[in-house]
């Protein structure tokens, strides 16, 4: 089967099973590693992806489903190799400490300031619902989302 979309600004056709996951072409075939396999339940987040605006996770939703969406990774959200303001506040306040949960949680934060430029505490945490930090570090994750809420940024620009 023929799917088409945009990965990261660039159209993309692929010949694909249509039920192989999302996260597998990313990874395999596009070398796209930000994006991880955790779970492989869409239990952890660690597979979160922007498509058409949106977070959603992608170890078990088959590439088909995404004909004709935009998506972003994380690899999408910086600008000529430069880190975007959401990426540079996780590093300011330290906000991962092995990192594999950490592009997941960026999107999903990326995704959220795209839709709402100050969301509250608990706005903040309804998106991340679902993101596992196996090492801990929640708390500067929402201390680095909320500096970026208090700089009136969007989007990470």
């Amino acid at each position: 089967m023929k799917v088409s979309f945009r990965v990261n600004g660039e159209s993309r056709e692929i010949e694909s099973d249509p039920a192989t996951p999302l996260l597998f072409f990313l990874r395999n075939t596009l070398g796209l590693k930000g994006a991880k396999l955790g779970c492989g339940a869409e239990q952890c987040g660690a597979c979160a992806v922007i498509a058409d605006g949106e977070p959603v996770l992608t170890c078990v939703r088959a590439v088909s489903e995404f004909s004709g969406s935009d998506i972003v990774t994380i690899e999408g959200l910086a600008t000529n190799g430069n880190m975007n303001a959401i990426q540079k506040a996780f590093i300011t306040e330290n906000a991962a400490q092995c990192g594999y949960c950490t592009p997941g949680i960026v999107v999903a934060t990326s995704a959220l300031l795209r839709r709402n430029k100050t969301p509250n505490t608990k706005e903040i945490c309804d998106a991340l619902e679902g993101h596992l930090c196996r090492c801990g570090s929640h708390s500067r994750v929402l201390k680095a989302i909320g500096s970026l809420v208090r700089e009136g940024v969007a989007d990470g620009a």
